[in-house]
């Protein structure tokens, strides 16, 4: 639903259910957060349908979410000051904009605010090899930290993609390192971006029998794995 438009009555509001108040609040927003992206608790009025343990021992704690439009629509249009809170906007905004039902959470430590975005079929919002997620992931930095000395790194993931993709890699090295070695011979991969060709070069240079270095100009910037000098003689 884009900012200007006018939701339905049905969409407006989301029951769920948690072992305290809170969970059940909080699994009543990310419901309501496909359809109004950027939402926070200041968007959401709650009703307690009932409380845990009310109904019995064990029992679970049950709210009614509904969002107010309004202020729903000048969060959503507002520039958040903290860099996690800018990242969360941002990733949040393209996935809405690309039709995507999904929702985005965000996790900040010392070294690194990391976006996940939690959803079916994120194909779209992958791209071949990654590169509409990494596009995102580049906007997310630039815009996170716009302004302000201290950075840290950014990092948008869809459904584990990130990790999955990190295990291709090193599976493809593995297998350029094997052949390297075996015929003696330099041994390129396919075209990746820096921060690909990055992975793999950490990855190979734990190992001592091979080296790396790139070749080609960007986009067909290629990393090439070689014996090592040492390990030939």
């Amino acid at each position: 639903m884009s900012v200007s438009e006018e939701p339905r009555p049905e969409e407006l509001s989301a029951e769920a259910q948690g072992e305290s108040l809170g969970e059940a609040k909080w699994a009543a927003m990310k419901a309501l957060e496909p359809r109004f992206p950027g939402i926070n608790a200041e968007c959401v009025r709650f009703d307690v349908a009932e409380e845990p343990g009310q109904s019995g021992p064990g029992s679970l704690a049950r709210v009614r979410a509904e969002v107010d439009v309004e202020t729903w629509r000048a969060v959503a249009e507002s520039i958040p000051d903290e860099p996690a809170e800018r990242v969360r906007a941002i990733v949040g905004r393209v996935v809405h904009a690309l039709g995507l039902r999904a929702t985005v959470d965000v996790d900040e430590r010392d070294d690194e605010i990391r976006a996940t975005v939690n959803g079916d079929e994120l194909g779209l919002l992958i791209g071949k090899h990654g590169a509409t997620i990494d596009a995102l992931q580049h906007v997310a930095f630039r815009a996170a930290f716009l302004g302000s000395a201290e950075r840290k790194q950014v990092v948008v993931d869809a459904a584990g993609y990130r990790e999955r993709r990190e295990h291709a890699l090193h599976r493809m090295a593995d297998r350029a390192a094997t052949e390297a070695i075996r015929f003696d011979r330099a041994v390129e991969l396919e075209p990746m971006r820096a921060t690909e060709r990055k992975v793999v070069h950490t990855y190979l240079s734990e190992r001592g029998d091979v080296e790396t270095h790139s070749e080609g100009d960007e986009p067909d910037r290629r990393l090439v794995v070689s014996p090592a000098p040492s390990f030939r003689e």
